[in-house]
């Protein structure tokens, strides 16, 4: 008897709108290396097609995505496997180069490579309660995804140090102050503020739109495709530290890491 396989990402197209949502609920929509190659995945099939007039990019449940899914971690003395970077890195180029405005509707926490899927679209908005948190630093690796990229192009050198040196969250309503993404509002409207943006862009020049968002991207992320090699290579070796063992260790503990004093 074949079962149907269980899916991360829920896919919906109506009226024009693409909604593309991150469904794993009870881990605030971590995600693994099958997570990632779903929402690229998705975004090539629906490339083409002239049906798609906006792409809405979401999480399930009240958050985004609250990073990688460490719990999926066992050996941590293996060789590092590449396998989630590559898929983060596809994910983001994915929708990078989608032909059509993509809309990332973070009504939630947005934390490690969750920052890198929501800055990688078109416009980011997000719920007054939602947050971003590059939090990579915490356990003893750097941040991926393209995130150097993509949040310095948003917020310039000093402010993408202090996110990803110091993990500190940034609320919705800063990151609109910094430019880090396009507007918040408050959490009793949130979804019905993204249908109307949604449903707006949808009524919208899609052929004007398409050169625009490739226009903007093209002068913006200049760095974006060096940032996958950079990244990839540092997270890497960082996966076989110490540092990153014993950051895993005290953040299953709920402890504060160690680093350097064992």
């Amino acid at each position: 008897m074949n079962s149907t396989p269980v899916r991360d990402v829920d896919v919906e197209l109506d009226a024009g709108i693409l909604a593309v949502t991150i469904a794993r609920p009870t881990v605030m929509n971590a995600v693994t290396a099958q997570t990632l190659n779903e929402v690229a995945d998705t975004f090539e099939q629906y490339a083409r097609d002239p049906a798609v007039h906006v792409v809405v990019l979401s999480g399930t449940e009240g958050a985004f995505c609250s990073g990688a899914d460490l719990s999926t971690l066992n050996d941590l003395t293996a060789p590092p496997d590449p396998a989630t970077i590559d898929a983060a890195n596809r994910a983001v180029a994915a929708i990078r180069h989608f032909p059509r405005p993509v809309i990332g509707a973070v009504g939630g926490p947005a934390v490690g490579v969750g920052v890198s899927l929501a800055l990688a679209c078109d416009l980011t908005v997000a719920s007054e309660s939602a947050y971003f948190m590059l939090a990579f630093t915490k356990i003893g690796l750097m941040p991926d995804g393209g995130a150097t990229a993509l949040v310095s192009a948003s917020i310039g050198r000093a402010r993408a140090m202090r996110m990803a040196l110091l993990a500190e969250r940034v609320t919705a309503r800063h990151a609109v102050d910094i430019g880090l993404i396009a507007s918040a509002h408050p959490d009793s409207t949130f979804a019905m503020d993204i249908r109307e943006l949604a449903a707006r862009v949808a009524a919208g020049p899609r052929y004007a739109f398409q050169q625009t968002k490739h226009a903007v991207n093209a002068a913006s992320l200049t760095e974006l495709e060096r940032a996958f090699t950079r990244e990839r290579m540092g997270q890497l070796e960082l996966l076989g530290s110490v540092d990153f063992v014993e950051g895993v260790r005290a953040f299953r503990a709920k402890q504060i890491p160690a680093f350097g004093r064992r």
